[in-house]
């Protein structure tokens, strides 16, 4: 069973004990290719150096909307010499971590969007998909893909949308990010949106070293965790396993444009 992780932070401090072992042991239970997202512009050079120390990892570049007040407009500019500087390299394969939050209410949503809109705009300049963090924004964040109209669309990361909202997804493109939150017994909703949700709609991922499955509560997440949050998402959609694995990892593929083997 192929799976891959199209969500994690493995550059994070929280990896640096035991990072390599981590990535052993992932790949022992078929974790194979995993993406790590830039969070902000002092973590882009440390992001590309474990990226090129191994050919299953895959980088994208952006600024996330929670370390709003540590960007500054320089960064944009940075961001697209980066984009500019690896353009057609097989490991770069998104603009990403980017977005709306607006569950932290001291983040200023007009500077949030000008930000989002500057980042969608390098997705699209340089035809990558684009790899969202919407918290309690997605009405603001549909409106704002509809003027953009990305021909890679992305992903949106850890969805817990309604089902109009992720109808409204699927139809811009976008594949839904599916990790740790819908295996607590807690997420009723997002269980039932879950259920529903078409096989070549939706991909995985884990946020490492965030959003903890339910198995590990309290625990740093990781890529080895993948394999269980699968089968428990797999028994939510009423399917197999091998069902979601297959499906998921086709679904990145296509989306990233790497080679698969199914």
């Amino acid at each position: 069973m192929e799976l891959i992780d199209s969500h994690t932070h493995l550059d994070f401090p929280d990896f640096d004990a035991d990072r390599q072992a981590l990535l052993a042991a992932s790949r022992a239970l078929g974790v194979r290719r995993m993406v790590v997202l830039g969070v902000y512009q002092r973590n882009w050079q440390r992001l590309w150096e474990l990226v090129q120390s191994d050919a299953d990892l895959y980088a994208a570049f952006g600024l996330h909307p929670i370390y709003l007040d540590e960007h500054q407009p320089a960064d944009l500019i940075e961001l697209g010499d980066w984009l500019t500087r690896l353009e057609g390299h097989p490991q770069l394969c998104a603009v990403g971590e980017i977005g709306l939050d607006y569950f932290l209410e001291q983040l200023d949503r007009q500077r949030q969007q000008q930000l989002f809109e500057a980042q969608l705009q390098l997705a699209a300049d340089f035809q990558l998909p684009a790899l969202l963090h919407v918290r309690r924004s997605h009405a603001a964040v549909i409106a704002t893909l509809k003027r953009f109209k990305l021909k890679r669309a992305g992903i949106i990361h850890a969805f817990a949308g309604s089902r109009e909202e992720a109808r409204e997804y699927i139809k811009l493109g976008f594949k839904l990010g599916l990790g740790g939150a819908a295996t607590w017994p807690q997420a009723l909703r997002l269980r039932k949106v879950i259920a529903d949700l078409p096989l070549d709609a939706v991909v995985l991922e884990t946020d490492s070293p965030d959003m903890a499955p339910a198995m590990y509560p309290g625990q740093r997440n990781s890529p080895q965790h993948l394999p269980e949050i699968c089968a428990a998402l797999a028994e939510i959609m009423a399917i197999s396993p091998e069902q979601l694995a297959a499906a998921s990892t086709a679904n990145a593929c296509a989306l990233f444009g790497w080679p698969h083997s199914a």
